[in-house]
C-alpha cells in the first residue's frame, strides 16, 4: 500500500516538471502582471480618493462592516489592464497571440464594462444598488454568447464535455451547458467578493490550477492568461488585504469570474471547475440554500449568506475566514490537479 502510494506521488512530481517549457511562460506571465498591478494600483487608489469614489455599505451587511463604507471601489479597472497588458506581452512572447486568446481578452472586457456599469450606478446613486438582478443576468448571458459561439465553431471538439475518460457530444445542447458554466462563475466569484482579500486570495488558486491543467491539455494560450490572472490578484492583494485600502468591486468581481468560466470552457475543463472555484460554488450554494429555505420554511438555515458572512457572525474574525476559504481553495487546487494527471493518464 505505501509503496504504491510512493509510486503514485513519484509518477505525480515527474509529470509536473517534464516539458518545464509549459511552465515558463506561466511563469512569466504571473510575475509580470503582479508587477503591473501594484504600479498601476498606488497611483489609481490615489485618483479613487481624490474623487471620493468609495463603496456603499449595504443595511444587512453584518455590523462590521459600516466601517468600510467610503472605502474606494473600482480597484477591477486597474486589475483588468494589469491582466491585459501582461496577456498580450506574454503571447506575443510565446507566439500564441491567436483568436482564442483574443476572443478571451474581448470577453474579459465586456464583463469589465457591466461590471463597472453596476458600480457607476451605485456610486452615482450613493447607495449599493446598481444594475437590477434582471438587467445583470442579461448582459452576463449575452457576454457568454461570445466565446460559446467562438468554441462552438473553431474547436472540433467544442461541444464535447468530458468527465474522466467519458466524453459526452452534446451538440446543440452544450450552448446552454457553457452560458450556463459562464455566466454561473461570474455571480459565484462576485457572491465570493465580501471580505478584505477574499476574493483575491482564493481566486489566486483557482487561476493557478487552471493555468497548470490549460498548459498540460494543450491551449498554452488559456494558461498564459490564466496565469496573468493569478498574478494580478497576488499584486492586488497587497492593497485588498485587511484593512483594505480598496475594493474591486464589480468591475473586478463580474470580469474575473466570467473570465474563469470562460477559460474553462475555451480549455476544455468545465467539470474540473468544479474543483477549481469549489469555493465559489459553496458560496452560490449557501444563497440557493438560504432562500429556498425562507420561501419555503420561514427559516434560515445560516445565519447571513454567503456563507463567509455565516462564519463572520459566528464568532470569526475577518482573517480567519479569509484564511480559511483561501487555505480550502488552495486544497481544491491541489485536489484538481490530481484529478487532471489521472485522467490523462487514463485511471480514471
Amino acid at each position: 500500500m505505501i509503496s504504491s502510494i510512493i509510486t503514485f506521488l513519484y509518477s505525480l512530481i515527474a509529470w509536473l516538471t517534464v516539458e518545464l517549457s509549459h511552465m515558463q511562460m506561466i511563469t512569466v506571465a504571473f510575475m509580470l502582471s503582479m508587477i503591473l498591478c501594484l504600479l498601476f494600483g498606488v497611483p489609481y487608489i490615489d485618483f479613487l480618493k481624490k474623487k471620493t469614489i468609495g463603496q456603499y455599505v449595504k443595511d444587512c451587511a453584518p455590523e462590521a462592516h459600516a466601517q468600510k463604507e467610503g472605502t474606494p471601489t473600482t480597484g477591477g479597472v486597474f486589475i483588468v489592464a494589469a491582466i491585459i497588458i501582461s496577456a498580450v506581452i506574454s503571447l506575443l512572447l510565446a507566439e500564441n497571440l491567436n483568436k482564442a486568446s483574443i476572443i478571451i481578452l474581448i470577453t474579459l472586457l465586456f464583463y469589465t464594462f457591466a461590471g463597472f456599469q453596476d458600480d457607476f450606478l451605485k456610486i452615482k446613486g450613493h447607495a449599493n444598488d446598481g444594475l437590477s438582478a434582471k438587467g445583470k443576468l442579461m448582459r452576463q448571458i449575452a457576454i457568454a454568447l461570445l466565446p460559446t459561439i467562438f468554441v462552438m465553431i473553431s474547436n472540433p471538439y467544442g461541444s464535447v464535455f468530458s468527465v474522466g475518460s467519458w466524453a459526452f457530444d452534446l451538440k446543440w445542447l452544450y450552448p446552454f451547458l457553457s452560458v450556463f458554466i459562464i455566466t454561473g462563475a461570474s455571480n459565484a466569484y462576485n457572491l465570493t467578493d465580501g471580505l478584505d482579500g477574499l476574493a483575491a486570495s482564493t481566486g489566486i488558486f483557482a487561476f493557478i490550477g487552471s493555468a497548470i491543467i490549460a498548459a498540460y491539455s494543450g491551449y498554452p494560450e488559456v494558461g498564459i492568461i490564466a496565469a496573468t490572472v493569478a498574478g494580478a490578484l497576488f499584486g492586488f492583494l497587497y492593497f485588498n488585504k485587511p484593512k483594505a485600502q480598496v475594493f474591486m468591486g464589480d468591475t473586478g468581481s463580474l470580469a474575473i469570474g466570467g473570465l474563469l468560466g470562460t477559460l474553462a470552457v475555451m480549455g476544455k475543463f468545465e467539470f474540473l471547475l468544479i474543483f477549481l472555484g469549489g469555493v465559489f460554488v459553496c458560496e452560490t450554494l449557501s444563497v440557493i440554500i438560504q432562500v429556498t429555505s425562507f420561501k419555503t420554511t420561514g427559516k434560515r438555515v445560516f445565519k447571513m449568506s454567503p456563507i463567509h458572512h455565516h462564519f463572520e457572525l459566528s464568532g470569526w474574525s475577518e482573517k480567519k475566514v479569509v484564511s480559511v476559504f483561501a487555505f480550502c481553495s488552495a486544497v481544491l487546487m491541489a485536489v484538481s490537479l490530481i484529478l487532471f494527471y489521472l485522467m490523462i493518464r487514463g485511471i480514471i
